[in-house]
């Protein structure tokens, strides 16, 4: 079992909206990092918090499950999409995305500044300087501790 968190401006798609649709494509990942994360990494059953950023209260919000391994990001190929990459090929594909299902919402989104605040969470991805990947590992030890914030 690994454990990640996975970015996601609420005004694009939330918590809330994973919970109606229960099983959902992370798709439109363009950063070489985080999607060879997502390629070679992340397994079925696997545990991510959904992070919202670009937003008033900037945190993690909710749970999610790894429903699929990652496959070919199909958006990549749709020119009518805004994650279209014309450099992208179908069949030898440059994107990749997993599906997540919908586990829980947090009883509280904790925020930014409160886990910037903590030092056991010393040396989690999230909280360097300049980090700005959209998927990134959480170590169980940073899961547990994140948890007992709720």
């Amino acid at each position: 079992m690994q454990y990640w968190l996975m970015k996601s401006e609420p005004g694009e798609y939330s918590i809330d909206d994973l919970k109606r649709d229960r099983v959902e494509p992370w798709d439109g990942v363009r950063n070489y990092q985080a999607r060879n994360m997502m390629r070679d990494d992340m397994k079925k059953g696997d545990l991510a918090f959904m992070y919202h950023s670009n937003c008033d209260e900037i945190g993690i919000v909710g749970i999610m499950t790894i429903a699929r391994e990652s496959y070919a990001d199909y958006t990549a190929f749709d020119r009518e999409d805004k994650h279209y990459d014309p450099k992208s090929d179908p069949e030898n594909p440059r994107w990749f995305m997993v599906d997540v299902r919908y586990k829980r919402k947090l009883k509280r989104t904790i925020t930014l500044s409160e886990l910037r605040q903590q030092k056991k969470l010393d040396g989690l991805q999230l909280l360097r300087p300049g980090n700005r990947l959209s998927v990134m590992p959480v170590s169980k030890k940073h899961w547990d501790y994140i948890l007992s914030l709720e």
